[in-house]
């Protein structure tokens, strides 16, 4: 989908070539009435439904029209926005786009007028959710209807900025959501990799792909144990942004890469079990950051690691009391085979430290207990820092792609204990998230800014709206570009700070 920023007055709008045509209308936009005697037909309609109370003043109120004379667009629709906040605006689009059945329209204008960068933002992102459909694997499907989506606001010079990133948001979040609504058989740890590869071509990235005998070699015995079960070959994904000097520390993205979930012997229960297609959600959400890192080039470097294979029963896997070694030289009883991706995280967060990273973040499906705490609408945040907890969720708010921090006690370490190796891998039922995050920051040195999102409750939606959601790329781009942002604060003060203390010693 092509999305371009105009800057249009609403008197303008009618004149507009389009299929289809949204008009947000704003509370404070109630004072214009049909009283004022606008000169243009659009204008007329719209002051005149508001002054009649033929639009309810609710969030997602509309009227729709066809063919409204002197207007270019075959559907109109007026549709209440509210304060414009983002998360406001989002709601009207949704709304908006859903009642006018789009279908073979192949243009939208959608009139904005007065827009903060975070409505022009959840605009955008709201208008590509709402038409996106999965098409990869159907033999009869239709390409994307809507083509070419037309912003107008009052002042597109000063909102630019805010547009280039929304729009490469909604392309990174497009993409992880094609991966990880894929079927496993189309989207295997060989397939995501190659994909990698792909998307390293001819962008600012490097890309290493290392296979079974590279993990061996290694010793991530913990991530080997999970694959051990499976026909399809692990794949260890290393991608590489290089925005900043080489010197500068790098963030690393960790994401959970397991393209599917059988829960190995400890065998799931049938019912549902095709939605463990979407349990690479964490590596989808990470790899499709990179899609946006290579288009807006924010100047940070950063390193996303993905270890991926699958967890399957046969002959060969992994069973509950086995006991392997993990790359940090810690040893881990396998009490559950079901809970296998902290087993792959563990071996990856220990690789990270050869980066020496300013912060390391991990993505993962995690837990359903996640799911049990907080539902759909936030992700669990864990974090040993609070700057770093801080900054993340004001990245998720800041986005529409909320987040809530959770407890790090150590005394939830206690489930963890073994009487056969250092430590098990699962704790029991209660706290069962926190008690996963707890596990994996075992293998992060206490020194080290960690953050884990467990993104099992918004990764995806079940029943008649089953798909991936693309979460958390919005917020996981947003805080590195935040994080960009900081960086060139700080070298830029680091110079008057070096001088002032020059000056203090004389």
């Amino acid at each position: 989908m092509d999305f371009e920023l105009k800057s249009l007055h609403l008197s303008q709008v009618a004149t507009q070539e389009a299929d289809a045509l949204i008009v947000l209308w704003p509370d404070a936009a109630d004072a214009v009435t049909a009283s004022a005697a606008p000169d243009d037909a659009l204008m007329r309609w719209a002051t005149a439904a508001v002054a009649d109370a033929d639009i309810d003043k609710a969030v997602g109120s509309l009227l729709l029209a066809h063919r409204l004379p002197g207007v270019q667009a075959r559907k109109v629709a007026l549709v209440r926005s509210g304060d414009a906040s983002p998360a406001a605006t989002r709601k009207a689009v949704l709304a908006a786009v859903g009642a006018l059945k789009l279908g073979s329209n192949k243009r939208l204008l959608l009139w904005a007028g007065e827009v903060s960068a975070g409505a022009l933002a959840a605009l955008l992102q709201a208008t590509a959710d709402a038409s996106y459909s999965y098409t990869t694997t159907k033999s009869k499907a239709q390409p994307r209807s809507l083509q070419h989506v037309l912003v107008g606001v009052h002042d597109a010079t000063a909102l630019q900025g805010a547009f280039a990133q929304a729009r490469a948001t909604v392309k990174a979040v497009e993409w992880a959501k094609e991966w990880a609504n894929r079927p496993p058989n189309h989207a295997t740890p060989t397939l995501l990799a190659e994909a990698a590869q792909q998307l390293a071509q001819g962008k600012r990235l490097q890309v290493e792909v290392l296979g079974p005998q590279d993990v061996t070699k290694l010793g991530m015995g913990a991530y080997l144990a999970v694959a051990q079960g499976a026909e399809e070959p692990l794949r260890f994904i290393v991608l590489r942004y290089q925005g900043a000097p080489k010197a500068s520390a790098p963030v690393v993205l960790v994401g959970k890469g397991i393209t599917f979930d059988t829960g190995g012997i400890s065998l799931k229960p049938g019912p549902e079990m095709d939605e463990m297609k979407f349990d690479m959600s964490g590596a989808a959400a990470v790899l499709g950051t990179f899609v946006a890192l290579a288009e807006l080039q924010p100047a940070l470097n950063v390193v996303g690691l993905v270890p991926c294979c699958e967890n399957m029963p046969d002959g060969r896997a992994v069973k509950p009391g086995d006991v392997v070694t993990s790359l940090s030289g810690q040893t881990i009883e396998i009490l559950n085979t079901d809970a296998e991706g902290r087993l792959i995280l563990c071996d990856a967060l220990t690789y990270a430290e050869r980066f020496k990273p300013r912060a390391l973040i991990d993505v993962a499906t995690l837990t359903g207990a996640c799911v049990i705490a907080l539902g759909n609408l936030r992700a669990g945040l864990y974090s040993n820092r609070d700057e770093l907890a801080q900054a993340l969720q004001a990245a998720g708010d800041a986005t529409l792609d909320p987040c809530w921090r959770m407890p790090l006690d150590d005394e939830y370490e206690e489930g963890l204990k073994s009487n056969f190796a250092d430590m098990a891998n699962i704790a029991g039922r209660p706290a069962g998230s926190v008690t996963a995050a707890k596990f994996l920051q075992k293998f992060v040195a206490p020194e080290q800014a960690w953050a884990h999102l467990d993104i099992a409750g918004v990764a995806w939606k079940g029943g008649a709206a089953k798909g991936a959601t693309g979460r958390p790329v919005a917020l996981l781009l947003q805080y590195l570009l935040d994080e960009a942002a900081r960086m060139a604060k700080e070298s830029a003060q680091a110079p008057q700070a070096a001088a002032g203390a020059k000056r203090r010693k004389r």
